[in-house]
């Protein structure tokens, strides 16, 4: 080939790939904005591990964590936010939740705590699995007062059934925010 052909070449392809660029990007995806809740007390209260879950199979075919208000799916508008993903059947998921149930109970006032069942979520939780959850469970995600992510991980938090020291520790990098 000669170096005319090569360059001409070239031309096309980097002005097709702007043309595709154009014709799909368009205007900057923006994602669903996300419902924040007033300032206060709110979210998922009141929170307890469902009765015979298991922490060393997948056969507890209860979703993890019970409680008050855990359809709700608003943000803090006034504090961090923790939420956690999860479902069924899933033993890693039940030993995150047993963390996550234990850092409410001792941490309940200083931020809001929303639980997110995958195969059962409300409306706006909906928006919080399109905006954070990736895929895998368990999911933590971690908002500071100002709705910025500190945390959005998926995986276990400690290798220790019952060490919520990590979950602590992310909530503090929250609240410093």
């Amino acid at each position: 080939m000669n170096g005319t052909r090569i360059i001409a070449i070239a031309a096309a392809t980097v002005l097709t790939l702007a043309l595709v660029g154009v014709l799909l990007g368009g205007e900057a995806v923006r994602p669903t904005p996300l419902s924040a809740a007033p300032a206060g007390a709110g979210g998922a209260s009141s929170l307890f591990l469902a009765p015979d879950l298991s922490f060393t199979d997948d056969s507890s075919a209860s979703f993890p964590i019970r409680g008050e208000g855990v359809s709700d799916g608003r943000i803090a508008s006034d504090r961090p936010t923790a939420i956690f993903f999860g479902t069924a059947h899933c033993w890693n998921t039940n030993r995150e939740a047993e963390r996550f149930v234990a850092l409410y109970r001792k941490h309940a006032g200083e931020a809001r705590f929303l639980v997110v069942d995958l195969q059962h979520a409300s409306a706006d939780q909906q928006k919080l699995i399109a905006r954070f959850y990736r895929g895998y469970i368990p999911t933590l995600t971690f908002l500071d007062a100002k709705g910025g992510v500190v945390y959005n991980r998926a995986g276990e938090t400690a290798r220790e059934r019952g060490d919520y020291s990590g979950l602590e520790k992310i909530l503090r990098q929250a609240l410093a925010r």
